[in-house]
């Protein structure tokens, strides 16, 4: 038996470790290597386990794939990469605290539990060539007047709207439309007609958790070909950013076509062993193709890119924590292994998706976080983040963002995304 996901204000487990895989040794001579070219291009039509090309052999380094991709965003060569740069300082922030915004989390509320260092507070992002302007709400407001944004995604999806609306609280709060016990919520800004939902879907596709004594993992079924509800709700939107990682280091069973194709971190041997980028590329090339089949959605997608944790000393269930309390520079850390994979998955689902979405005139958006939020391993609620009834001590958090904290560069990063959509519209 099957229920549904947990419900989206319960706070939810951290990634896992898994080991790393072994790559293959290249055959000696020209015939192994053009056998083996053959086999591949057979057993891949049929296998799970080789039905995605390993993104990191598109090229010889990190780097040089991370460059093939920079012109995901179609018609966007006149504008400069807001997403490559570094942290600089920033004396005025922030822009609002704990005490102004009621909108924060406990568990995201480390100033209220006593987080006693405050630099964290004290960046903003630079660009390489030009300037990212600090939020400012009632440009953000005017923008989108008459308009809708729906968040699509998980806990951290949940962070980024909660931070919004903090930064959005210095004009005004909105008001609820749903109930606050739903997994999926809506508010309403009146004033502007402008509407927020999120849409609680850790996955992006159809899911469950499976119930029963032996369950004491919390293991997951996914559907990896079947859409999930959301996807019957978005269609009248004008935004919507979609998001997902961490949920996909738990195990799992992977469905396709009703049958069972491989598992997570699952114990049965007669099961193929299948990695978390498997379903991790699965799930966003169905996410993406749902978005691509609705025949009334004419609205704009960002896909907002993997945010990496930063556990450090120990795994988020071995004693990890991210105690630092600086912005690490660019030359100190490398995008790589798990957060490098799961990056380049997103941004080669996208590139497929833009190309399939341009047949009828949709946009795909790159919302890269990955970049700038791998140097942030200052801004995570560590030890300072609590429920108000918690009776047992959690993990350390190293996944989630304090509020206020750098996340808040987040919606910096969208209205200037945003302003150059609505530009692009105004020259059409």
């Amino acid at each position: 038996m099957f229920k549904t996901p947990p419900r989206p204000m319960k706070f939810q487990a951290l990634d896992l470790s898994f080991k790393k895989q072994q790559t293959r040794k290249r055959a000696p001579k020209i015939a192994s290597l053009i056998i083996l070219a053959l086999l591949f291009s057979v057993f891949s039509v049929y296998s799970p386990l080789l039905r995605f090309k390993k993104l990191s052999e598109l090229a010889s380094s990190p780097l040089d794939l991370v460059n093939t991709y920079d012109d995901i965003n179609e018609g966007e060569e006149k504008w400069c990469d807001l997403f490559r740069g570094e942290w600089v300082r920033n004396p005025e922030a922030p822009y609002y605290t704990n005490s102004t915004c009621y909108g924060i989390q406990e568990h995201q509320n480390c100033m209220k539990y006593g987080r006693p260092d405050s630099e964290f507070l004290k960046w903003r992002w630079k660009p390489d060539g030009c300037e990212l302007p600090i939020f400012d709400p009632h440009q953000f407001l005017e923008l989108v007047r008459g308009k809708s944004i729906a968040f699509v995604g998980d806990s951290v999806a949940r962070n980024h709207m909660q931070s919004l609306f903090c930064l959005l609280s210095r004009v005004l709060y909105p008001q609820e439309m749903s109930n606050a016990t739903d997994e999926n919520r809506q508010w309403e800004y009146k004033e502007y007609n402008f509407k927020i939902s999120m849409f609680w879907a850790p996955y992006l596709v159809r899911s469950g958790e499976i119930t029963g004594p032996n369950n004491k993992g919390r293991s997951f079924v996914l559907y990896l070909d079947e859409f999930d509800d959301w996807t019957t709700k978005i269609e009248g939107y004008d935004y919507v950013v979609i998001s997902a990682g961490h949920w996909f280091f738990r195990p799992a069973m992977f469905y396709e076509n009703g049958r069972i194709i491989g598992c997570l971190y699952c114990p049965q041997e007669n099961v193929p062993h299948l990695t978390p980028f498997f379903g991790y590329q699965s799930a966003f090339r169905t996410a993406l193709r749902a978005i691509n089949s609705l025949k009334n959605f004419k609205g704009v997608t960002f896909l907002r890119t993997f945010a990496p944790q930063h556990f450090e000393n120990g795994t988020w269930d071995s004693g990890g924590n991210c105690l630092r309390t600086r912005p690490y520079k660019r030359n100190e850390i490398l995008l790589a292994d798990n957060n490098l994979e799961m990056y380049k998955i997103q941004r080669e689902e996208l590139r497929i998706a833009r190309e399939e979405g341009r047949k009828r005139g949709l946009k795909f958006r790159l919302f890269d976080v990955t970049r700038p939020m791998l140097l942030r391993p200052d801004g995570h609620p560590s030890i300072y983040g609590h429920w108000p009834t918690q009776t047992v001590e959690l993990p350390n958090d190293c996944v989630h963002w304090c509020l206020p904290g750098p996340i808040d560069t987040w919606s910096d990063f969208f209205l200037e995304l945003l302003k150059r959509v609505e530009s692009e519209k105004s020259v059409a």
